[in-house]
């Protein structure tokens, strides 16, 4: 069959600023496109594919729950896989998080939580309270409200004017915190900006505190001191308000469920999952909350809301077989060991390609920070277009790699290097080998130019 352009979607998103291959097929973490060229994909496409692709079990799923029963609303029915679904996520999500409001995506997933909030508040006679904070950066879907949330100043100057802004308070970044500061005079900074903000707006109108406890691609796989959570939850719960964990991409990546159990002690109110729920074979998204405030609320009149594939019943099958795997296959397991493995081998990279300024995240969701001098962090400008120069790079040497420019550039710019939860150790490597010939290949088409002047500005 010849595929004309104008009949692919992407052509909405303007020209490509690289090339696209039409793939046809995949197995594991690899890719095939039409040409029968094969592809690593290092970053399972926007870090969605957690199982990898072609797997058997949730094929099976799928096709069996469509010849057996393919849609009913939960409106006015109940299906089994929708059961079996919420029993799976909510055993591996464990205490306190016993009720799940299934969504169909990560935007979806994060205004269910504020507006589930939102509809908690009122019922209980907290009707003054509107307003959202949130980091800068950030990213929390592609939603009027959500994109609002999201700490991006080049989205917020296209759809800022359509939607209701939050408060932005800088983000506890490790690897460019204020000048000067370490990581923890960052999260500090943070935190401090948090109280004020709160402070500011009168507590009795914050409805709640939204961030991604480990950062996705606005942050580059950000991790934030330890002392960030610990204080974030103590201010928050002064103010009574809530704190949602924006946990669409970092869920069953960091050798745990949820990313936030790392920091037990500051356990969020909400939490938003999404992509790996589905893991690219059906659209599926969630919100976790504890059972005794779903009660309250369902006493006070319930959640109103919705929308047409809340838990769908072919995509609850799939996400049963996607848990299952997950589950029986060791795959957090795995997301700790290769991660580790996958971490040292880029800090080893390190080593031969100035290109890498750091190497951060946790498990498998990992990310490098691309910069132009390592000694001063020097930020790549927008006229280099160098993270779709490493993509463009990448693909010739097989290798599928996920990154974008955000905030142009203000924080950085970096590769999500994020491979599927069933890579093997030798897989690991093979993604290493071709992320090394990738950055040679660079080094050996950049201009040489003296360094920088500047320092961490664009």
């Amino acid at each position: 069959m010849v595929y004309r352009d104008e009949y692919f979607q992407d052509s909405f998103f303007g020209p490509p600023a690289v090339a696209r291959p039409l793939m046809v097929s995949g197995a594991g973490v690899h890719l095939t496109d039409i040409h029968g060229r094969r592809y690593l994909d290092a970053s399972s496409g926007p870090v969605v594919a957690n199982i990898g692709h072609g797997n058997e079990r949730v094929a099976d799923a799928l096709a069996h729950q469509a010849r057996t029963l393919s849609f009913t609303s939960p409106r006015t029915t109940r299906h089994g896989p929708n059961a079996e679904f919420v029993a799976r996520l909510i055993d591996l999500a464990g205490p306190p998080f016993d009720r799940a409001y299934l969504c169909s995506g990560g935007s979806d997933a994060m205004e269910a939580a504020v507006t589930w909030l939102r509809a908690e508040a009122v019922a209980r006679g907290d009707a003054s309270r509107t307003r959202v904070i949130s980091c800068r950066p950030s990213y929390h879907g592609g939603t009027l409200a959500a994109l609002a949330w999201s700490g991006d100043a080049t989205a917020a100057a296209v759809y800022g004017p359509m939607a209701v802004p939050p408060r932005h308070i800088p983000a506890p970044l490790t690897y460019r915190p204020a000048a000067g500061t370490t990581a923890e005079d960052s999260a500090r900074a943070s935190v401090s900006a948090l109280e004020s903000a709160i402070s500011d707006l009168g507590p009795e109108n914050v409805l709640a505190f939204v961030f991604e406890p480990v950062g996705g691609v606005a942050s580059g796989a950000n991790v934030p001191h330890p002392l960030f959570f610990t204080r974030a939850r103590e201010i928050c719960d002064a103010a009574g308000v809530s704190i949602v964990h924006d946990e669409v991409m970092s869920a069953s990546r960091t050798g745990r469920f949820l990313a936030g159990s790392h920091w037990a002690d500051a356990r969020p109110d909400l939490v938003a999952l999404a992509k790996g729920l589905g893991a690219g074979y059906a659209p599926l998204a969630a919100i976790l909350a504890p059972s005794e405030r779903v009660d309250a609320l369902a006493a006070a009149g319930g959640y109103t809301l919705g929308h047409t594939y809340n838990a769908n019943p072919i995509a609850c099958a799939a996400g049963v077989a996607v848990l299952d795997e997950i589950r029986e296959e060791g795959l957090l397991g795995n997301a700790e060991v290769q991660g580790n493995r996958l971490r040292r081998g880029l800090e080893s990279l390190m080593g031969d390609h100035e290109l890498i300024g750091d190497v951060r995240g946790r498990g498998l969701l990992l990310a490098v920070e691309l910069v132009l001098d390592r000694d001063r962090r020097t930020v790549p400008p927008a006229r280099m277009g160098l993270t779709d120069r490493v993509r463009a790079a990448a693909l010739d040497h097989g290798l599928l790699i996920y990154g974008r420019r955000t905030n142009d550039g203000a924080f950085g710019e970096w590769l999500m290097i994020s491979p599927p939860l069933v890579v093997s150790g030798a897989e690991v490597d093979e993604l290493l080998d071709k992320l090394d010939a990738t950055l040679r290949s660079i080094r050996q088409t950049m201009p040489r130019e003296s360094k920088p002047e500047g320092g961490q500005s664009p």
